[in-house]
């Protein structure tokens, strides 16, 4: 009974390790159930079999592969041994071949330390020269070289010593030149980049049609921020980019100190400039000036034309009112037989009338005279309290800060004497041609008074 039990456990352990693929030959008799166990362990006892012999020899594998490993360590470690007597070898090889070199050096040791000297001195005079815009590769060169000939291990070669002597000799030749650069790249004081005939002046100048430029720290070429404001230097510009080989020999202003004149000329302030440090004391100057100018000009033109009609009116028998004597000469007309001092009245009553239209705005025009300079005394002082106020806060150390003050100070005086001096002069002659015609009136009016009392005596 318990065989039957166990037969029976197997069978269903056997069948449910099988799976659902063996459902079909399930076993119909105790035999069938045997010899399908029997089957199932033989199955199993093979395929234990195969792993065991797979991992035998994986085992083979990895012990030959250790002793591949194990004799690759040996063999370099032999090779490090070598490797490091070589190296001691090398480096007491390297000592004698330096101890050979030095020996056989000698004095070109002293020779490359003045080329390197003089490459260096180069790359600065060059990287500094207005030349580098045309020949910009020479920097590269002569770095390379410098450093060839500080090495002990790399040494300037023949060529490379004669191409310094020929860099060298290049730009002491261009330091003669006058040279036109056609279609080159400038960039504007805008930002834009144009392409531009240009010229350089040696090593002084770079100029464009009508601007003056400059080479960039990196070699580049970029116009003026500000041009000078005399028109002469920068129209000789024009002049020498237009010129010709074969034309004639054009004036053009060299600088002959390589730029420190040309900024001096840009950093001088403009008239606009000036104008504007006087501030508001300089502004009401200016103004009271240019009130004045117009003032003196009007009565210029009218005073200019009441005596071309003054003197039309002495040569002619006909009196016209659109003159001051003729107005006068009117008074008498009209007035024929009045006594002496009655007629004496009425003509100076009307040389009086005459008088406001001819010395109008010349009282305001001696105003003006008289103010200016005051008006640049006050722009004086107040410059000179910002001044010290600037001192009182920050001190002298630095003098920029003092500068708006001193130069208020110092163009509102300027401003000052410069609308007084003109305005006194246009008073003196517009007054004294005021004067020339009231003086005529006066004269005409005198000789005629004289003629009214001569023709009364005789009547008497």
């Amino acid at each position: 009974m318990k065989i039957h039990r166990l037969i029976a456990a197997a069978a269903l352990g056997f069948a449910i390790a099988a799976g659902s693929a063996h459902a079909q030959n399930e076993p119909r008799s105790l035999r069938d159930l045997l010899d399908l166990i029997s089957r199932g362990q033989a199955r199993d006892d093979r395929e234990h079999q195969q792993r065991l012999e797979e991992f035998r020899r994986a085992q083979a594998q990895q012990n030959q592969l250790f002793e591949q490993a194990r004799q690759r360590k040996a063999a370099e470690e032999r090779r490090s041994e070598e490797l490091e007597t070589r190296f001691e070898e090398n480096e007491l090889l390297i000592v004698e071949v330096q101890r050979q070199l030095d020996e056989r050096l000698g004095s070109l040791r002293e020779l490359f330390g003045v080329l390197q000297q003089v490459s260096g001195d180069a790359r600065s005079l060059f990287a500094n020269s207005l030349t580098n815009v045309e020949f910009p590769d020479r920097d590269e060169f002569l770095t390379e070289f410098a450093a060839k000939a500080g090495s002990s291990s790399r040494l300037p070669s023949i060529q490379e010593i004669e191409r310094l002597w020929f860099e060298l000799a290049r730009e002491a030749s261009e330091l003669g030149k006058v040279k036109k650069l056609p279609n080159f790249r400038v960039v504007t004081a805008d930002g834009r980049e144009v392409n531009e005939d240009i010229v350089r002046v040696g090593t002084f100048n770079i100029v464009a049609d009508g601007r003056y430029l400059r080479m960039t720290e990196n070699g580049s070429v970029a116009e003026l921020q500000r041009q000078p404001s005399q028109g002469r230097f920068v129209k000789s510009t024009s002049d020498l980019v237009n010129a010709s080989p074969d034309g004639p020999m054009v004036r053009f202003g060299v600088d002959v100190t390589r730029g420190q004149l040309l900024s001096l000329l840009i950093e001088s302030p403009t008239l606009g400039e000036y104008i504007q440090q006087g501030q508001i004391v300089g502004y009401v100057i200016i103004a009271l000036g240019v009130i004045g100018i117009l003032i003196s000009l009007e009565r210029l033109i009218t005073l200019g034309i009441a005596g071309r009609k003054v003197k039309a009116q002495l040569k002619s028998d006909t009196i016209r009112e659109d003159n001051a004597l003729g107005r006068v000469l009117k008074v008498y007309q009209d007035n024929p037989n009045a006594d002496t001092e009655t007629l004496e009245l009425k003509l100076g009553e009307a040389i009086l009338k005459e008088v406001p239209r001819l010395q109008r705005g010349i009282l305001f025009i001696k105003v003006i005279s008289v103010v200016a300079p005051l008006l640049g005394l006050l722009g004086t002082v107040t410059g000179m309290i910002q001044t010290f106020q600037a001192i009182t806060l920050f001190g002298t150390g630095d003098p920029t800060v003092m500068a708006s003050g001193i130069s208020q100070a110092l163009v509102t005086t300027v401003q000052g004497l410069v609308v007084a001096i003109p305005t006194v002069l246009l008073h003196t002659i517009v007054s004294g041609r005021a004067r020339g015609i009231i003086q005529l009136l006066q004269e005409q009016s005198a000789g005629i008074v004289a003629r009214q009392s001569e023709r009364k005596q005789q009547q008497r």
